[in-house]
């Protein structure tokens, strides 16, 4: 992978401009930094760099996004690799993808971080021969054990989860048989440590049977496999329990607001209601007045006809007479025609409104029982977001 390569030199490159020695860095995690498969970016200056990174709901369902963090229990992976180290007696860290631990180490040796990583050459053929450890662990998906350059047995456990790594435990520190004293002090002078110092430090190294090493790596990759598992898919149940109290949320939301417009349009409906009786009643007053028009031009037609045969008696003289009441019946019987359409029109009106206001009480009818449903949706959704809430806390336990 030349990403790896990149970055390895990247890493000397930083040791070097900071001046940075394994020894001072803090928890001296940074002997099994080298011993990262598939380091992608280092940062060090004064410690080692921690980001966890938070993700939203949504995001703990898109694998792309999800990290070692927020699928397991650091807390509980820290005991269990500690505990595991120390019971059999082998070195033991957990990084995430990019490299970075994400727990503290657990027994790493003298040989190893006060020796080896302690100069230059020894630093940089520990992170080679990891690197093609980490390498074979990836490809694979499973546990590699190997040799490093110093004649220690390590192994590369990957934390993997639907096929996609997340996440790496890097055990190992030990010895598989008796160590050849001559191969060490070989080793100590290519590397530039005392020779005595160093197989001295080699003598204390734990020694167990490969077929316990192979032993080891497989449980815990079985172990942490099955545990990142189990952990996400509870993770993943608490997030579609949130994606769905989310959507619930807001589906309960809008109903509140279709149910408040309806009780709104129900309102103005009444309202508009009255407003049309309003109308009728105008009308039916419109007509009493009409009708007392009509008396009125009833009237006047009798008495136009009374003056026509008083002017008739009278001859001559009340030519004139009988002129104006022969005016006044044609006005009359002109206003009584008028008056039968003005009535015929209100009649219409009045035909209309009534119309008009069984429409309306139709639409008031369907909006209380469309506001009645949208309540009982509503209801329905709080009870269900009642329940999404109850799976979230599940989840979450």
């Amino acid at each position: 992978m030349v990403w790896m390569s990149q970055v390895y030199i990247k890493y000397l490159y930083i040791r070097k401009e900071y001046n940075i020695n394994c020894r001072t860095i803090e928890h001296t995690t940074c002997g099994f930094l080298h011993n990262l498969a598939f380091i992608r970016n280092i940062k060090l200056e004064r410690g080692i760099e921690m980001n966890v990174t938070k993700y939203g709901a949504e995001d703990l369902l898109d694998l792309s996004k999800v990290k070692l963090v927020d699928v397991i229990d650091i807390e509980f992976l820290q005991k269990f690799q500690d505990d595991f180290a120390v019971g059999l007696g082998l070195a033991s860290v957990t990084v995430d993808l990019d490299g970075k631990p994400v727990t503290n180490p657990s027994r790493y040796t003298k040989f190893c971080m006060d020796f080896t990583h302690s100069t230059e050459i020894g630093d940089k053929r520990c992170a080679e021969s990891h690197r093609k450890g980490g390498e074979e662990a990836a490809r694979t998906g499973k546990p590699y054990i190997y040799e490093c350059h110093a004649g220690l047995i390590d192994f590369a456990v990957p934390i993997m989860l639907e096929g996609r790594q997340i996440g790496t435990i890097l055990g190992g520190q030990i010895l598989s048989h008796t160590p050849e004293l001559d191969k060490y002090d070989r080793i100590a002078k290519e590397i530039g440590v005392n020779s005595q110092e160093y197989i001295g430090a080699v003598k204390d190294v734990k020694t167990l049977e490969m077929e316990r090493i192979e032993a080891a790596a497989n449980v815990l990759w079985t172990v942490a496999n099955n545990i990142t598992r189990a952990w996400y898919d509870q993770h993943k149940l608490g997030g579609i329990a949130k994606i769905l109290n989310e959507n619930i949320t807001q589906m309960s939301a809008t109903t509140e607001q279709m149910a408040a417009s309806a009780n709104e349009v129900n309102e103005n409906q009444i309202k508009l209601n009255k407003e049309i009786q309003n109308v009728s009643t105008l009308t039916g007053k419109i007509n009493d007045v009409i009708d007392f028009i009509k008396e009125i031009a009833d009237e006047t037609r009798l008495l136009g006809l009374n003056a026509a045969i008083e002017a008739a008696k009278a001859g001559e003289a009340g030519l004139g007479f009988g002129v104006v009441a022969q005016e006044i019946r044609k006005l009359s019987s002109d206003s009584k025609q008028t008056v039968n359409k003005i009535k015929e029109f209100t009649q219409e009106i009045k035909n209309s409104v009534a119309h008009t206001v069984k429409m309306g009480d139709s639409t008031t009818t369907a909006t209380q029982q469309q506001a009645a449903a949208i309540e009982e949706v509503s209801a329905s959704l709080q009870d269900i977001a009642g329940l999404s809430d109850t799976l979230e806390n599940l989840a979450s336990k």
